[in-house]
């Protein structure tokens, strides 16, 4: 009954990640990582990943964290952190990938905004991408598949949305 359990919330981490990375508003998106993250925990504790789990719940915090702030030194706090405890627990160079993924999504939510942002998210999901094929990972692949195709649609649909606003005020002028 657990792993049923566990897959469910499972399949819930994949819908959010879906809904999260198709918000056009940062402040928006922000909100759906904290609530992606907050169902990643549970689901990595149900599946008795304690790593994954901790992880995830670091992600959860520097989430919420980037809601309230945008402190450097809070960023830089948090990618010191994840590395250091990435080079603890890595047993080969490609076990920083996560790390790195994690790293430039920090760096991002707490520096970056829109367009930037997300083509941050971007590259940071290829680190996760690229680690979950290596893991063997479906879902991970799955989720990670999915979000970056969210993600450019998002950005497509934001660049649309500036150059109709570009050409409006260009007729204004």
């Amino acid at each position: 009954m657990q792993w049923d359990l566990a897959q469910w919330f499972g399949i819930g981490s994949f819908i959010i990640g879906l809904v999260t990375f198709y918000q056009k508003d940062d402040r928006k998106l922000k909100w759906m990582m904290l609530a992606l993250s907050g169902n990643h925990f549970i689901h990595f504790v149900l599946l008795g990943a304690p790593t994954a789990a901790l992880s995830a719940l670091l992600s959860g915090v520097r989430t919420g964290l980037s809601i309230k702030t945008q402190s450097a030194r809070v960023a830089w706090l948090f990618i010191a952190f994840g590395i250091a405890l990435g080079i603890w627990l890595a047993k080969s160079p490609l076990d920083m990938l996560p790390i790195l993924g994690t790293s430039i999504g920090t760096f991002a939510l707490f520096r970056l905004q829109g367009m930037q942002m997300r083509l941050a998210f971007l590259i940071g999901a290829g680190c996760w991408l690229v680690n979950n094929i290596i893991v063997q990972s479906v879902g991970g692949v799955l989720l990670e598949v999915s979000m970056i195709l969210m993600n450019l649609l998002t950005i497509w649909r934001l660049q649309k949305e500036q150059a109709m606003e570009q050409k409006s005020l260009k007729a204004k002028a």
